[in-house]
């Protein structure tokens, strides 16, 4: 009696006999050859000659594909490991691979990678080691080249109603553009850059990389420090599918009056420590202590007197606290005993208060 098997198509050996494919599993000829026939040309590892990695001189972004990644390495020895991970293939048939590599730096631009593997294949145990040398290259990446060039979109332009913007509001309107870029970036929005920052008289402009993001800036400046902003676009080109493409200056107006100014709304009520400047214009009454709050919707609306700021006000000496309506201190100017209202804000065990003097009068000022 004859018995039915298999044998292998190159050699023509019997071979044992096999489960029935499950799906997914290798097929073709190779798979019906017999151990001997298919170790002769199996190979564990697919690896490339070499590996060239393209790192932005200016960034340090690397190039993979048609784009620009910010991989975030410490040095581009990680970067050579990534790549070659991502070069090498390991055979269909392999199960159980283990992998390991040991970066060999042969200079500031070149890597060795001694690559080791180990797989289970037909039941063996196979290994490798492959060598594959990478060449970091230098280039420039879009995004540094569109800075370099001086690219930009979109201008914030921070400005102030009938002043001067404070020391602080230009501090913080630049420290708003500056964090909400960087939070742009680190989100991987790699188009997302400030250009340029030029001081003038009346404030910064911002240049940016994008109308976008610039009216996200301006927006959010106005939320933090009051006011509001309008956007004036101009016609610079068309892009190649004919779309007329704009550059848009996005003006912020800040309101008329900065926290810490001293006003008078001229209101019958006395002065007022402006301390809110979003929505309507806040502020503490000096002669009473009591809140104030602008009638009008915008903070610039109201029309009122500057008289100062807390920062010209000095500490001066409680002479006597007469009732609770009144109290005698030392004008800072000329030091002489003046009877003035005691706000809310002054304690009665008080011996020092801020006082602030305009025009021959006296104000006193919250501390804090």
């Amino acid at each position: 009696m004859s018995e039915s098997r298999e044998f292998c198509p190159r050699c023509g050996g019997a071979v044992p006999e096999r489960r029935e494919p499950l799906p997914g599993d290798p097929g073709g000829r190779d798979a019906l050859l017999c151990d001997d026939c298919y170790f002769e040309d199996f190979e564990l590892v697919d690896a490339p000659d070499r590996i060239e990695v393209l790192v932005c001189s200016g960034c340090g972004a690397v190039r993979r594909g048609e784009s620009w990644r910010d991989v975030g390495a410490r040095d581009y020895t990680d970067v050579a490991v990534d790549e070659v991970a991502e070069a090498l293939g390991v055979h269909v048939d392999a199960e159980e691979v283990e992998w390991g590599v040991e970066p060999e730096q042969v200079d500031e631009n070149n890597v060795r990678m001694h690559c080791h593997f180990s797989g289970v294949v037909r039941g063996t145990l196979r290994s490798a080691e492959v060598t594959v040398p990478v060449k970091i290259s230098r280039g420039t990446c879009d995004r540094c080249g569109r800075i370099a060039g001086g690219y930009y979109a979109g201008t914030v332009q921070v400005r102030a109603d009938e002043r001067d913007l404070t020391p602080a509001e230009r501090a913080e309107a630049l420290d708003i553009a500056e964090s909400y870029v960087a939070d742009q970036e680190a989100d991987g929005d790699r188009e997302a850059f400030i250009t340029e920052v030029k001081e003038t008289d009346d404030g910064p402009d911002v240049k940016l990389s994008s109308n976008r993001l610039a009216q996200n800036v301006a927006t959010r400046i106005t939320d933090a420090l009051g006011g509001s902003f309008e956007s004036y676009p101009t016609l610079v080109t068309e892009d190649g599918d004919g779309n007329e493409v704009y550059r848009v200056t996005f003006a912020v107006r800040l309101p008329r009056y900065a926290e810490g100014e001293i006003i008078d709304p001229e209101d019958g009520d006395g002065p007022v420590l402006v301390t809110g400047v979003s929505g309507r214009l806040q502020g503490v009454r000096l002669a009473t202590g009591e809140a104030y709050t602008s009638e009008f919707e915008e903070a610039a609306a109201p029309d009122a007197i500057r008289l100062g700021t807390r920062g010209d006000a000095a500490e001066t000496t409680v002479v006597t606290v007469e009732d609770e309506n009144a109290i005698q201190v030392l004008d800072p100017v000329t030091y002489e005993a003046k009877t003035v209202p005691n706000p809310d804000f002054v304690g009665g065990d008080a011996d020092s208060v801020l006082a602030f003097e305009h025009g021959g009068e006296v104000h006193l000022v919250p501390k804090e």
